[in-house]
């Protein structure tokens, strides 16, 4: 098939510049790996494709044409079926976007991986498409690659109960854990058998050493139909470890209590910020004739809250800022004891002792003149965790 030469569109550095020199006249499955490799070879953190406009890659914050071509809609219906599959164009038309990831194996011992969004859209007057490929990192981090605070990494593996990461969309949830996850791994008794029901897989753990532990990964729904139904699966697989990609319904967050009552350690997320705002939002999940009893059951198998927001750095980048608050006997008896109606209040009073406020830990990367004066002053009022 013909090849149109690398075209530079932009004056400045070629590398980045050059569109994709072995662009074909039309794109076939078999083109869509190779240039997605071309674009991930340039430092591409993320791969845009959309109906009649050329590919874009994100370099640094800039966007850059990979193609010199615009994709019609046929070239669109290639890379839909060859990322998400055959049905692709009939879940978009029904008004849904889709949430998948896509690995492409260059050879046996490498793969390269994207957490891909597509998005049914207009352009030009008509229902079209636009697919958002971020390039993930090959292995997780590890937690001092993340500056987790030690109390944090002290009690992030109860032998049973539920830890809970919160945090907004985009703020490194499930980075913090993945991380966590590579860390029991890497333990030397390992972690036994570990499961995870994620949407999308983002993280692999192939290439993490750990030869005491099996890791199995689910994908919602490729795999099973929603996290309500993977907790269920789990319970059948005796597991060590369960990790519910986002407990965001009443079925997954009682699914996700029985398992820590039945002795595993449970891992989720929730869109909440704040530890008080992450337990009143869980207990409001429940109608009110079963809120009492399942709010005393969640609490029975709390743990820990860590919520995460991540802050533009004055010289670029972004770092974590944390609030979190450990739960032992002595608070959870503390809190059972209580209405749970008084529940938020009292959690917010006792953060300073089993934790660490949101705005104590904006104060200490302020003070590092890590963060500005800006952002320190947005966290320490969104946060609503209080004082100094």
């Amino acid at each position: 098939m013909a090849t149109r030469k690398p075209v530079s569109l932009v004056k400045g550095d070629q590398s980045l510049v050059q569109t994709w020199p072995d662009e074909p006249n039309r794109f076939l499955e078999d083109h869509v790996d190779p240039f997605l490799l071309f674009c991930v070879k340039k430092g591409t953190s993320d791969v845009s494709i959309q109906t009649d406009r050329v590919v874009y890659t994100d370099i640094h914050g800039t966007l850059y044409p990979a193609t010199f071509r615009v994709l019609d809609a046929a070239d669109m219906a290639v890379f839909l079926n060859k990322i998400y599959g055959p049905d692709a164009l009939a879940r978009l038309a029904s008004g849904t976007d889709l949430d998948v990831s896509y690995e492409i194996r260059p050879d046996r011992y490498s793969r390269v991986r994207f957490r891909v969004n597509i998005t049914p859209i207009l352009a030009k007057g008509r229902d079209a498409a636009q697919i958002t490929m971020r390039v993930l990192p090959a292995e997780p981090p590890k937690m001092d690659d993340l500056k987790i605070e030690q109390a944090i990494i002290d009690n992030w593996a109860p032998r049973q109960g539920m830890v809970v990461i919160t945090g907004p969309t985009g703020s490194g949830k499930t980075t913090l854990l993945a991380a966590g996850n590579r860390m029991l791994l890497e333990r030397p008794i390992g972690c036994g058998k570990m499961l995870t029901y994620e949407s999308p897989i983002e993280f692999t753990y192939d290439t993490i050493h750990s030869p005491r532990s099996l890791v199995a990964q689910c994908e919602i729904p490729r795999h099973l139909p929603d996290f309500a139904a993977g907790v269920r699966n789990a319970l059948r697989r005796k597991p060590n470890i369960i990790l519910v990609g986002e407990a965001r319904d009443r079925e997954t967050i009682s699914a996700a209590i029985e398992a820590a009552q039945t002795g595993h350690a449970v891992y989720t997320t929730t869109h909440t910020t704040g530890v008080a705002a992450t337990v009143r939002r869980m207990v409001s999940a429940f109608d009110k004739h079963e809120r009492a009893e399942r709010a005393y059951a969640l609490m029975e198998t709390l743990r820990m809250i860590v919520t995460q927001a991540l802050v533009p750095r004055k010289n670029g980048g972004r770092i974590g800022v944390r609030e979190w608050m450990i739960f032992p006997d002595e608070v959870r008896e503390k809190l059972l004891d209580m209405d749970f109606d008084n529940w938020s209040n009292e959690i917010q009073r006792m953060i300073p002792s089993y934790g660490q406020t949101m705005s104590k830990s904006a104060g200490i990367v302020f003070e590092q003149g890590i963060i500005d004066k800006r952002h320190y002053l947005l966290l320490t009022s969104a946060g609503g965790s209080g004082g100094h």
